[in-house]
């Protein structure tokens, strides 16, 4: 018998060989989930179970009516957007670095020049998640940055604050008259922010 003629037989054995088997099996080993099993799916997830792995945001606040809530993301605790346009935004960040390093910032992505501790220190005080923050509004071509091309036409308004885990801001941006349509309710929203216990 040749090797070919001795391979086709063993072939053949093993094709007619697996047939079905209905003989019923008990498997009684079991072993604990790890990190490379499936999370399971649940119905009816909140934002925050979804997408900050079912940690809870460390700021709450209502969305304010006319504004859509939107997912939050790596850098954006609450994400809204507002206006008849679709390009105003708000959000609500806790930012590194400190109070004047982030006004300085928002006033930068309007071409405004830097300003110094003390007329940081001069600017409007509001309320903001029980903690006192500096008001600050900037209107003009924004150029947010990260690539994105500026966009005229544009204002800013939002506080910036120290609180307890670094620097709480609450930041609006969109089309100068739907900014300032919105201020108001953003006051109102500012004030009403609860930091997580």
């Amino acid at each position: 018998m040749t090797g070919r003629a001795a391979c086709l037989i063993a072939c053949v054995a093993l094709v007619s060989s697996c047939g079905k088997d209905d003989r019923e099996r008990v498997v009684g080993e079991s072993r604990p989930l790890t990190t490379h099993d499936e999370k399971p799916v649940k119905l009816g997830a909140t934002s925050d179970e979804r997408f900050r792995d079912a940690k809870p945001a460390p700021v709450r606040g209502k969305t304010p009516e006319g504004w859509l809530e939107l997912p939050a993301s790596q850098f954006r605790l609450l994400n809204y957007r507002f206006g008849e346009s679709g390009m105003g935004e708000v959000w609500v960040t806790i930012a590194s670095g400190g109070v004047a390093d982030n006004v300085n910032r928002w006033l930068g992505q309007f071409g405004k020049a830097p300003i110094d501790a003390a007329s940081v220190a001069a600017m409007e005080r509001i309320t903001v998640a029980g903690s006192e923050g500096v008001w600050v509004e900037a209107a003009g071509e924004y150029a947010s940055g990260m690539g994105a091309p500026p966009k005229r036409g544009f204002a800013l308004a939002g506080v910036v604050a120290t609180i307890d885990t670094g620097i709480l801001t609450v930041k609006m941006v969109g089309p100068v008259a739907e900014v300032a349509a919105e201020k108001s309710v953003l006051r109102e929203f500012a004030a009403g922010l609860e930091l997580a216990r």
